[in-house]
């Protein structure tokens, strides 16, 4: 066998230098300014060449975590790592978990995967609700499910037998054991990157289970959030018992708000509510605590910045993202009313704004001429 014939390790893959390199590059995006990434990008060949070295020779060992809450959408512990264990679990993710796992996972489940994400998951919601409808009408129930802590309450023994069905070089067990032990207990770091994987692969058998098993044809979840529909409430009654089965078996418990609803209440889903009009339309809006949470933000970045705390490029980054998500639903208005609490925040900033950030400004800065015109 030739030397371009000789298949090449999955653990030779996360730590080939190169590999690591591109690792590095997308562990730095939107990060440059921190001290950590500054003082590691200053000799970064160097670093990443003993990194490499420190990998092959089995003598790399995590860092210690550092820990902070956040409290929106809901209080949450993360933890998170050095950024040379950053570029690690990128490399991990992109050059073994990702091509091993996802060719295993269900095409509706829909986190962490290139190509998928929320806005994919919403639009399989919207088509799902019309063919339900094409063969059912409007009438129909919903099982909305959400798991307890779901993070917190992934078992360690459980999640490393997952990954032994799927990866069997060694060497990549080492290192993957490593990273799930770095935690004592139950769960895994919220922070971590290759933590996304295993939230996704934790909950894998669950979607082949409710998909082949239980007959659900209309099934979608993102990470521990999912829902079935079905035109039969006693059958989702079964699902649900067996579902509260299965996920005990893996040491997950299922929250209160789990529930069977009609169809015509619609889901709340990714962050919008899509529901379904007698007639067959499918809406999709913003929920409420989103409209809620975005107003709060802008205020709060109002403050931020007279205390130059934060910069506008940061701020108009921000809630244009929030725009273009929610402009992937029925919220014309909405957006309207927001845009306007936006300029009344922020009008000194945009008038005359020439920035880096490549985002049309136009819709706010003319906002008092158009207003003006129509006056007149």
């Amino acid at each position: 066998m030739s030397e371009e014939q000789i298949p090449v390790s999955d653990f030779a893959k996360l730590a080939d230098l190169n590999n690591l390199y591109a690792a590095y590059m997308e562990a730095r995006k939107g990060k440059r300014w921190k001290y950590a990434v500054v003082k590691y990008e200053i000799n970064a060949l160097e670093n990443l060449t003993f990194l490499h070295y420190m990998l092959t020779s089995k003598k790399y060992r995590l860092s210690p975590y550092n820990c902070f809450m956040v409290y929106e959408p809901k209080e949450r512990l993360i933890m998170y790592n050095s950024f040379r264990d950053k570029i690690v679990q990128h490399s991990l993710c992109d050059n073994v978990l990702e091509p091993h796992l996802q060719k295993t996972f269900i095409f509706d489940n829909y986190a962490s995967q290139k190509g998928k994400g929320t806005h994919f998951g919403l639009d399989r919601l919207k088509m799902f609700m019309r063919k339900y409808y094409r063969q059912y009408g409007a009438d129909g129930w919903v099982l909305k499910c959400d798991v307890k802590k779901y993070f917190y309450s992934i078992d360690h023994g459980v999640l490393k037998s997952q990954l032994r069905r799927v990866i069997h070089d060694p060497d990549v067990l080492w290192l993957l054991d490593m990273i799930i032990d770095s935690t004592e207990g139950k769960g895994i770091p919220i922070g971590n990157h290759t933590s996304q994987w295993f939230a996704v692969l934790y909950l894998s058998g669950m979607d082949h289970f409710i998909k082949e098993r239980l007959g659900i044809k209309y099934y979608g979840r993102y990470m521990d959030d999912f829902y079935l529909i079905h035109n039969d409430k006693d059958h989702l009654r079964y699902c649900l018992d067996e579902i509260r089965r299965y996920v005990e078996a893996l040491g997950l418990e299922l929250n209160q708000k789990t529930a069977i609803f009609p169809l015509k209440q619609g889901i709340d889903f990714l962050g919008f509510r899509t529901f379904m009009t007698d007639s067959g339309k499918v809406v999709q809006k913003i929920r409420r605590d989103s409209k809620n949470r975005i107003r709060r933000k802008l205020k709060k970045f109002r403050g931020l910045l007279d205390e130059g705390r934060i910069d506008f490029e940061t701020i108009l980054a921000s809630y244009a993202s929030w725009t273009g998500h929610a402009e992937h639903g029925n919220s014309h208005h909405l957006i309207r009313q927001t845009d306007e609490l936006f300029y009344c925040l922020f009008s000194k900033e945009l008038e005359g704004y020439h920035g880096k950030v490549n985002i049309d400004v136009t819709r706010w800065i003319n906002r008092e001429v158009r207003e003006h015109e129509v006056q007149q």
